[in-house]
């Protein structure tokens, strides 16, 4: 956990701005603020519902934190796409947000090639509306942008792979062996759809903090998890996963004969991250946000530890097709933020995540006998 001084005072009646309050991300954000005593103004549409269905919905979630927060929470229905909408809730606010948390977006390779426009617009329109807004309302706050792993496209795919028996995995004397830095390029690479709109709000979230002097900081997240995750097949690889188990579901693997490997990170472990940040903000910031190596597993492995927790055998539609761009490999390094923000620790690993996700959803995921 985070060892950081208190909050000061003036923060105390300050405005934490979480955009798509509802998702795993932003749900997390606004508990983690208000806990911290900012005032907590969220913006989410429950857009998520129209990309994934009434598994995707985030409705429950925005009804838990309205329940949960009370007073301390106000909620704005607002599109990030409507810039006059979004812009009447930062001019209501104005300098008294001392924080920018932007975790709305539309998370899914596959569905963005269906819609691109909506997905460009949402993911680098929807992005440069809440960059602006913050600059003209809100400068001094400090940004935090949930970016993503897919900026560095198929890149990963051309390491040096070795296939084990439970998982593909690198030489333990490639450089990378401990994860990936932020130096590798993301150039020259298929990205999916949604990796080049993810792209194009990762830049321009550090041309803001470069050209307009401002706090920004873009977290490239691999698996970012929790019981909080509005699980549907598109998007929430864990999570999905042990619902799918929990249910019955069969789930569809897609490729690399189930061992591509993935870090996560539990959400918890986000919000201490973010919360280093915004107590001692930096301009134009990149950094890779995943489990690495204390917390990672490939899909095999992930359903061996589902079905050690449930008691229950896993249903699976082996696909051999893998999906478009989609990573065979990809551990993270968070070395610069350690270095950044050495007071910083992972403390959750896969199997712990796996056993909260059940605990929490054991009530409506398992069917009653």
């Amino acid at each position: 956990m985070v060892s950081l001084p208190p909050m000061d005072q003036e923060w105390r009646v300050s405005v934490a701005l979480v955009t798509g309050s509802g998702g795993l991300i932003g749900s997390e954000a606004a508990r983690h603020f208000a806990g911290l005593g900012l005032d907590v103004v969220g913006i989410d549409n429950d857009m998520r519902r129209y990309f994934f269905g009434e598994d995707g919905s985030t409705a429950w979630s925005l009804d838990r934190l309205a329940a949960d927060l009370g007073p301390a929470y106000s909620h704005h229905a607002v599109d990030i796409r409507d810039r006059d909408g979004l812009e009447q809730v930062f001019k209501r606010y104005g300098r008294d947000i001392a924080v920018v948390i932007h975790s709305a977006a539309q998370p899914s390779h596959d569905w963005a090639a269906k819609e691109p426009y909506t997905d460009f617009d949402v993911n680098a329109g929807g992005t440069l509306n809440v960059l602006e807004n913050t600059r003209r309302h809100a400068i001094d706050a400090p940004f935090i942008h949930c970016s993503t792993n897919k900026v560095y496209g198929d890149r990963p795919n051309s390491l040096p792979l070795v296939e084990l028996e439970t998982r593909y995995e690198l030489p333990e004397d490639h450089h990378w062996y401990d994860g990936i830095t932020e130096d590798m390029s993301i150039d020259e690479s298929l990205h999916s759809i949604f990796g080049a709109s993810k792209v194009a709000a990762d830049v321009m979230v550090q041309e803001y903090g470069r050209y307009f002097d401002m706090k920004t900081a873009c977290f490239r997240g691999g698996t970012l998890t929790g019981p909080a995750h509005s699980a549907a097949e598109l998007h929430g690889f864990l999570a999905y996963l042990m619902r799918c188990v929990m249910e019955g579901r069969t789930y569809n693997l897609f490729g690399y004969k189930g061992k591509m490997v993935r870090d996560a990170i539990h959400s918890r472990d986000v919000l201490t991250a973010f919360e280093a940040f915004f107590r001692e903000p930096r301009s134009a910031q990149v950094y890779n946000l995943g489990g690495g190596r204390h917390s990672n597993t490939s899909h095999i492995e992930a359903f061996r530890i589902a079905q050690e927790i449930t008691g229950r055998e896993a249903q699976i539609n082996y696909v051999e097709q893998a999906r478009t761009g989609d990573h065979q490999w990809y551990v993270s390094s968070m070395a610069r933020f350690e270095e950044h923000y050495p007071a910083w620790k992972i403390t959750y690993d896969v199997p712990m995540i796996l056993r909260e996700i059940y605990e929490a959803n054991v009530d409506k995921w398992v069917p009653k006998s």
